[in-house]
């Protein structure tokens, strides 16, 4: 049995935990296929410092004391938590630190035969030097949001090509995402594979069920982290329009983050008090049931400041239960819908036309209906934990196996 070291920037810290839930969902099912899987992330105050979950043994890593004061990871991400508290702007580096002397440690102790480091930075600098060191074999992990501020930067720009350079293997999320590497390296071509993000079709099938017993009543559905680039202000001024022609339209935003209280803000302004309901955070259990309860999921992602959807699994979701989608016209959500088969795509930040599609949609109950066999045959065919799992364990073996020669 290979022992694989997967390292990542959060990770659940319990069962209800959303934090870096798509990267458990990948290491449980890897437990299935042959491999000992351990996980490297930083601890959480609360949380415990090892424990098995789920077959996969965590360790976590604490990078400052007291670990109540630890502010870098989980919360609104790091990216955001250094931006809104200076104490995790300092703990960067000691992150840093911490992160790769356990995982120098942990390599050597727990005999690893490869590393896949989930994000660039710091992660995958981490794995690279890592497969430098010690020639253990090296598979990179992109989802799209670290590309999109690593480019930004030449300093940035050259780390990232030493960590491809150190890389047996690069999967990407998307085609967009993909690209953005290939930007960068164009040399990295050969060895990026385009692996998205599954989900669990029996899981969401509960969700499916419930749809078919579901009165229609104009409910659509937002779900995501409340920051500027998920648009979900685009979708609220798009809901004016979409309230004269269905006046008793819901709007139900999941989610929680930043800019909760200037969308909040933005209702008001518009007096869509009664059509708009701010949900907040909800436990993923729960997501198969809202899917399911209503009759058009909206991701209206945004392009800011070059921070651009690396794929949408929430899509992905909505799709699996049978909800009909409409998304916004970039990065990776155009490998998911095919405008006009199973789903929508409209330009961002396009009020506008985003309403006269919600009406549309809202309006036509044969394109809903298409849209619905059309989107769960593509999870079924694309997306599914199966197929993704799959692709994962044969990169793993080809990768350890070129070493074992």
């Amino acid at each position: 049995m290979k022992n694989i070291m997967v390292i990542a920037s959060n990770y659940p810290i319990n069962s209800t935990s959303s934090y870096g839930w798509f990267v458990h969902e990948i290491c449980k099912r890897l437990t299935n296929k042959g491999f000992n899987v351990v996980v490297l992330s930083p601890h959480c105050y609360g949380s415990k410092f090892t424990e098995s979950f789920d077959g996969v043994n965590v360790l976590r890593f604490p990078y400052f004391f007291p670990f109540s004061s630890q502010k870098l990871a989980y919360g609104d991400g790091i990216p955001y938590n250094i931006k809104k508290n200076i104490l995790a702007k300092i703990q960067v580096p000691l992150f840093v630190l911490s992160e790769f002397v356990s995982a120098l440690i942990h390599v050597k102790k727990e005999k690893i035969d490869l590393i896949n480091t989930h994000w660039l930075l710091p992660q995958g600098l981490i794995g690279a030097i890592c497969h430098k060191l010690f020639g253990i074999p090296h598979v990179t992990t992109v989802h799209g949001s670290d590309i999109n501020t690593i480019k930004k930067s030449k300093i940035l720009r050259r780390i990232c090509v030493f960590i491809i350079k150190n890389s047996n293997w690069i999967t990407t999320n998307s085609n967009y995402t993909k690209e953005l590497i290939l930007s960068i390296d164009p040399s990295a071509g050969e060895k990026v594979s385009i692996v998205p993000i599954g989900v669990d079709i029996n899981f969401l099938q509960q969700g499916r069920i419930l749809q078919e017993m579901h009165q229609k009543d104009s409910k659509i559905l937002s779900v995501g982290r409340l920051v500027e680039s998920k648009g979900v202000d685009v979708l609220i001024l798009a809901m004016k329009e979409v309230v004269i022609k269905f006046p008793d339209v819901k709007l139900f935003i999941v989610g929680d983050g930043p800019e909760r209280n200037k969308l909040e803000t933005l209702v008001e302004n518009l007096n869509l008090n009664e059509n708009v309901v701010f949900v907040g955070s909800v436990e993923h259990s729960l997501l198969p049931s809202l899917y399911a309860s209503s009759d058009i999921f909206v991701l209206p992602s945004q392009n800011i400041g070059g921070i651009v959807e690396g794929l949408g699994v929430v899509l992905l979701e909505a799709m699996a239960c049978g909800t009909p989608v409409i998304g916004s016209d970039i990065g990776g959500i155009k490998d998911i819908i095919i405008d006009g088969y199973n789903g929508f795509l409209v330009p961002e930040k396009s009020p506008g036309e985003l309403s006269t599609k919600i009406i549309e949609l809202l309006s036509d109950s044969e394109i809903a209906i298409k849209f619905t066999y059309n989107g769960f045959n593509t999870i079924k065919n694309k997306f599914s934990w199966d197929r993704v799992i799959d692709d994962f364990s044969t990169i793993y073996y080809d990768c350890v196996n070129i070493y074992d020669v």
